[in-house]
């Protein structure tokens, strides 16, 4: 486009108004500025847009052309405006969150379930990945806040705590039963059972390492497991020794159909929360999701 906005903004008022005289009171601007601007654009154009008639100006066949698409133009932008200040009325806007697949559906959903309900007109997308690609995605603007496990360092995050979890290690009393019958002692069992961990580049399995690591605990079979649904339902059928959080499978270890393995030294408790780039500007949807969170619970549900 050889011309700036204003030359066809004020091409489409002339058109209208079929009056350079009437145009020029509607715009605020002189009658020799109109009739400059359009001479530059006929020239730029290599046509004649208007032709002179008793009662001012009327548009040419290549006018008419033009007018079509500068007036489609100018309708949407006319909607576009009205949208937005609809948008800001209403409180409509986009949040994009992230957050691992446990911490969505254990944690995530009652807060997003009584958010959605006060904020209807606010559009939410979730992207669903590790923590650590959580934080990547956060660092790189791609998303607006995460709900994550509380990383050793935050760099320029903000962080909301929002509660604490446990992680446990759990298995069926039937493999417990086996490992007993071969000999193996309480104090061993991690060492000589099928360990099931959360894949590598996922932060509880981090931290996991790091416990097993820090108390010389040498697993010699492990398998990796992308969620830790399929973890609960692996150590359910009996496959191994499955690393869980404890909050997150209240129902299994109260009917008894997996048992909470004692350590001899328990994993410490680790903080999550919402985590957002400090150095960002907040959206108004933003703005509105962490003052949800800050002043209600669950429980307040």
């Amino acid at each position: 486009m050889n011309q700036n906005l204003s030359s066809y903004w004020i091409f489409y008022t002339v058109a209208n108004a079929g009056n350079i005289s009437k145009a020029a009171k509607e715009l605020y601007i002189s009658q020799p500025a109109i009739s400059k601007s359009i001479q530059k654009l006929e020239e730029s154009l290599g046509c004649k847009l208007f032709s002179r008639s008793s009662r001012g100006v009327v548009l040419t066949a290549e006018g008419s052309l033009l007018y079509e698409h500068v007036k489609e133009a100018f309708d949407a932008l006319g909607a576009g405006e009205e949208k937005l200040k609809r948008s800001i009325e209403l409180g409509v806007g986009q949040l994009k969150i992230g957050v691992s697949t446990t911490l969505c559906k254990y944690m995530l959903l009652p807060y997003l379930k009584e958010f959605i309900h006060r904020n209807p007109h606010i559009s939410i997308s979730i992207e669903c990945q590790s923590t650590n690609d959580t934080l990547r995605l956060l660092d790189e603007d791609k998303i607006d806040i995460g709900l994550i496990g509380k990383p050793a360092s935050l760099k320029t995050f903000n962080f909301y705590y929002l509660d604490k979890i446990e992680d446990i290690f759990v298995s069926t009393k039937d493999y417990l039963r086996n490992l007993s019958a071969r000999g193996i002692k309480k104090s061993e069992i991690l060492q000589n059972s099928t360990l099931m961990l959360l894949d590598k580049n996922n932060m509880t399995r981090q931290y996991i390492d790091d416990y097993l690591q820090e108390n010389q605990i040498h697993v010699k079979d492990s398998i990796d497991i992308s969620n830790m649904d399929l973890l609960i339902d692996f150590a359910k059928i009996g496959v191994g020794v499955a690393c869980v959080i404890k909050s997150f499978m209240t129902k299994e270890l109260a009917d008894g159909s997996l048992i909470e393995i004692p350590l001899g030294i328990p994993i410490h408790e680790r903080e999550v929360g919402f985590a957002y780039k400090e150095s960002s500007k907040l959206s108004t949807s933003l703005q509105t999701f962490i003052e949800f969170y800050e002043n209600y619970t669950p429980e307040d549900f």
